[in-house]
């Protein structure tokens, strides 16, 4: 098993030849394996370690990124306890969409309008629909999340409900510090390690993330214009269709739901979307 191991990552190594791209190829070369407790976490995290390195991961990334973390149980309690969208709509939807979310939701529409009319320009989502999603993602930014998203995706890509989804994210994660977008101090969010102001996991912040003020880097968390181009852009990837309607039934509805698969959470965004659009 070992000389298999070996000549795998050795493989890898040549093809990828530094590229992160391929960092997702590693797992057809390393020992599948998950726990259900904190024992093992350790052990698992330190395999996880060499078959980056093997695949061109920089041992300062790896350094910096994940010398310091545990086994998260709030993580695991987070995972298991998500009956919040079981409510109906009446009730979920009145906990979001209130009056002073709505409030504030229509100031930042007049105090962004300008970047979000470019922000329309190029990718066909009005302003109202970002606005929404920001605001019920974050509070418009006031509360990105404190979890350690490096802690909490390798907590929840050892777990052996999601595994290989997670595992997945955290080398997202670690690419995304690689190339220099964040570093893993920055890197704090809600427990399923969504990353920003409207919540990104790392695999569509680099697929979609986008720097749209210009400044050299796609931010997230600081930068308001990047945060909501990089959502306009997310949700045209996933079929947005401009001047389509987004209540249940429309086109764009079925674009919520790739943002979240929680039905009442996407009737609830094209809910609170419909009433900063008619200005309700």
């Amino acid at each position: 098993m070992n000389k298999l191991k070996k000549r795998a990552s050795a493989r890898w190594v040549s093809l990828a030849a530094g590229a992160l791209a391929l960092f997702g190829c590693a797992a057809s070369v390393r020992a599948e394996s998950c726990g259900s407790s904190a024992v093992g976490f350790g052990a698992w995290l330190e395999e996880f370690k060499r078959e980056a390195r093997a695949v061109g991961v920089s041992q300062r990334t790896l350094d910096s990124a994940l010398a310091d973390i545990s086994y998260d149980h709030a993580v695991i309690g987070r995972d298991r306890g998500q009956r919040i969208f079981h409510q109906s709509f009446e009730k979920f939807s009145s906990r979001l969409v209130t009056p002073g979310r709505l409030s504030k939701a229509r100031a930042l529409l007049q105090r962004h309008a300008a970047l979000l009319r470019r922000i329309e320009a190029r990718y066909g989502v009005p302003g109202s629909v970002l606005v929404a999603i920001w605001g019920l993602e974050t509070g418009f930014g006031a509360d990105n999340g404190r979890f350690k998203t490096m802690q909490a995706l390798a907590t929840l890509a050892y777990d052996c409900r999601r595994s290989a989804q997670f595992r997945e994210e955290l080398n997202g994660a670690l690419t995304i510090i690689e190339r220099g977008d964040m570093s893993p101090a920055q890197m704090r969010g809600d427990w399923a390690g969504e990353i920003g102001q409207t919540q990104f996991m790392p695999s569509s912040y680099l697929k979609y993330g986008v720097d749209f003020d210009g400044d050299g880097r796609r931010d997230l968390i600081r930068s308001t214009p990047d945060a909501l181009a990089s959502t306009a852009n997310y949700l045209k990837g996933k079929g947005w269709r401009t001047g389509a309607g987004w209540a249940e039934g429309e086109p764009n509805f079925e674009v919520f739901l790739e943002w979240n698969k929680a039905r009442v959470y996407a009737k609830t965004i094209a809910l609170m979307a419909t009433k900063l659009d008619r200005g309700d």
